[in-house]
C-alpha cells in the first residue's frame, strides 16, 4: 500500500505515532529544566555541570539535524524513525541509571542521536503521508499543538515527578512511551523515500561538529579555567578554524551541508539571527528560573513548575495565532511583537532583581515572555523559506530548526557562564541570595538584549529591501520566475506553525 492509498484512519494513526515521538522528546527538555537542582544535589554538580546535562543534547541535536534528514531521504524514513526511537529510548534508560555525571552527560549526547532522527524525520513521514495541503496543514496544527501542550504540561509533569520518585523519573517516562511508538511504527508507517536524496558531506558533518562543540566548550569553561587559559584560547583557535573551513569546504561542493549562498538573502539570513536570539532567550530563561525558584526561594520542583505555567500558556495561546498573522500579514507584526514582548520580560526583571520579588512580578514578567516567545516561532520558519526557491525550501527550513537547537545550547552557556562566574568562591554559591543576586541581574540583561535583537532584525529583514534580495537569491539558486519567493511561503505556509 502507498502512501496516496492509506485509509484515513491509517493516516489518523500515522500522525499519533509522530506526535508520541514529538511529546517524548518536547516534555524530556521542558521537564529536565525543572529537575536540575535536584540533579545538582544528588550527584553534586557545578554550574558548568548543569550545564552539559542541557547542551550535551542540544549540541548532538544541532549538529545532527540534517544529517538525519538527508539519510533519511536516502535510506527509508521509517527505517531511520525506528532507530531514532531506540536511541531515544537507549538513551532515556542510560539516563535514568547514570551513576554520575559524566555518565548522565553521555547519555544525554546518546539521547540526542536519537533525537535528531525523530522530529524531522516524522516531519517529513507526514508531509509524505498526508498528501493533499488542507488534510496536510491540519496534520501540522495537531503537530504544533503538540508542542504547545509540553510547554505547558512539562515543568508541572517534572514537578511533580521530582517530588514523588526522583529526577531519574523524567526518563522512566521515555522508556515505556517509545517502545510503544517503536512497535506501531514497525506495524503502521508506511515506507518512504525521496527520488533524489541529497549526498552526505561527512567533511562538513564533522567541521559543523568542532565549531559548535568547541564555541559551546570555551563559553562553559570560561569562568572556571580563565578567558586566557590554554583550553579557553584552544577552543576559541579550533572555533574559528571550523568556521573558516567550512566557508571554503562547502562553497566549493555541488551539494553542501550548508550552502552559504542562501544568506544572500536578508530574510533567510535575518530569520536564522532571529532563531539563534529567541532560543538562546528560551535556553537561558529556563536555566535561570529553574535555579531562582528553587535554589533561592526555596520552592519545590512542583511549585516552580506551577510557577512558570503562565509562560507556557501564554506560548500555547499564542503560538497559533502567530501563525495566522504571518498567513494574513506576514512576519514582521509577530516578529515585532515578539521582540517587544522578550526584551520588556528582561528590562522588568533586570531591573526588579531580588530574592523576594513579589509573586505578581513574576507573574506579569513570565506571561510577557510567553507571549513573546509564542509568536516568534512560526515566522521563523516563515520568513527563512520565503526568501528560497520550491526547490530549496525544505534545507532553509532544516538550516532554521539547527539555528534554533544552536541558539538553545548557546543561551544556556552563557547564562550559565554568567551564573557560575559570579558564585564562584562564595561560601553558599548558587544558593547565597546575594551572589545570585548579582549574577541574574546580568543574565537579564542579556536576556534582554536577545529580545531587542528579535525586535531590530524583524524591522530590519521583512521590509521591500530585504525582500528584494530574496527575489535576487531565488533567481541565483536556480528559480527564474519571481514569484518563487511567494510561491515557496505558500508551500511551506503551513508548515512555519511547527517550527
Amino acid at each position: 500500500m502507498t502512501d496516496t492509498e492509506l485509509s484515513p484512519r491509517r493516516r489518523a494513526l500515522v500522525l499519533a505515532i509522530c506526535c508520541m515521538s514529538l511529546l517524548i522528546v518536547s516534555l524530556d527538555t521542558t521537564a529536565l529544566n525543572v529537575a536540575l537542582p535536584d540533579i545538582r544535589a544528588d550527584l553534586h554538580a557545578s554550574v558548568s555541570g548543569l550545564q552539559w546535562v542541557v547542551d550535551a543534547y542540544t549540541l548532538v541535536l544541532a549538529a545532527l539535524l540534517m544529517l538525519a534528514g538527508s539519510t533519511a531521504d536516502r535510506i527509508g524514513r521509517r527505517r531511520v524513525f525506528r532507530w531514532g526511537l531506540g536511541l531515544f529510548v537507549l538513551g532515556s534508560l542510560l539516563c535514568s541509571l547514570a551513576p554520575g555525571l559524566g555518565w548522565l552527560v553521555a547519555a544525554r549526547a546518546l539521547q540526542a542521536v536519537g533525537g535528531s532522527m525523530l522530529n524531522p524525520v516524522a516531519m517529513s513521514i507526514i508531509t509524505n503521508t498526508f498528501t493533499e495541503p488542507r488534510e496536510r496543514a491540519r496534520a501540522i496544527g495537531v503537530w504544533g499543538g503538540v508542542v504547545g501542550i509540553s510547554m505547558a504540561a512539562g515543568p508541572i509533569l517534572g514537578g511533580l515527578l521530582v517530588e514523588v520518585s526522583g529526577w531519574r523519573a523524567i526518563f522512566w517516562v521515555n522508556v515505556p512511551v517509545g517502545l510503544a511508538a517503536l512497535l506501531l511504527t514497525t506495524r503502521y508507517v508506511p515506507e518512504s523515500r525521496a527520488p533524489r536524496a541529497r549526498r552526505p558531506d561527512p567533511v562538513g558533518q564533522l567541521l559543523m561538529v568542532v565549531l559548535l562543540g568547541a564555541l559551546t566548550w570555551g563559553i562553559i569553561e570560561s569562568p572556571h579555567q580563565g578567558a586566557a587559559s590554554p583550553l579557553v584560547l584552544g577552543c576559541a583557535a579550533a572555533a574559528v578554524l571550523s568556521l573558516a573551513g567550512l566557508l571554503v569546504y562547502e562553497s566549493r561542493r555541488t551539494e553542501p551541508l550548508i550552502d552559504f549562498r542562501f544568506f544572500r538573502s536578508v530574510p533567510f539570513a535575518g530569520a536564522t539571527a532571529v532563531a539563534v536570539c529567541a532560543f538562546a532567550a528560551l535556553g537561558g530563561f529556563l536555566f535561570l528560573t529553574s535555579l531562582y525558584l528553587q535554589e533561592v526561594r526555596g520552592m519545590s520542583a512542583l511549585h516552580a513548575g506551577l510557577c512558570t505555567l503562565p509562560m507556557a500558556v501564554m506560548t500555547l495561546v499564542f503560538a497559533p495565532l502567530s501563525g495566522r498573522l504571518v498567513g494574513s500579514r506576514g512576519p514582521r507584526l509577530p516578529l515585532l511583537a515578539a521582540g517587544a514582548g522578550m526584551t520588556a520580560c528582561g528590562l522588568l526583571f533586570a531591573r526588579t532583581a531580588s530574592a523576594d520579588l513579589p509573586l505578581w512580578v513574576l507573574f506579569v514578567g513570565y506571561v510577557l515572555f510567553g507571549i513573546g516567545f509564542g509568536l516568534v516561532n512560526a515566522p521563523i520558519t516563515n520568513t527563512a523559506v520565503s526568501g528560497m526557491p520550491r526547490a530549496q525550501a525544505g534545507v532553509a527550513a532544516a538550516l532554521a530548526s539547527t539555528s534554533r537547537q544552536v541558539g538553545s545550547s548557546l543561551g544556556v552557556a552563557v547564562i550559565g557562564a554568567v551564573m557560575a562566574a559570579a558564585t564562584t568562591g562564595r561560601a553558599g554559591g548558587l544558593g547565597d541570595a546575594a551572589g545570585f543576586q548579582d549574577a541574574q541581574r546580568t543574565a537579564w540583561w542579556i536576556l534582554a538584549g536577545c529580545g531587542l535583537s528579535v525586535l531590530a532584525l524583524g524591522a530590519l529583514t521583512t521590509g521591500r529591501w530585504a525582500r528584494g534580495t530574496a527575489r535576487r537569491t531565488a533567481h541565483l539558486l536556480g528559480d527564474e520566475s519571481p514569484q518563487a519567493p511567494a510561491r515557496a511561503a505558500d508551500r511551506a505556509g503551513s508548515e512555519a506553525a511547527a517550527g
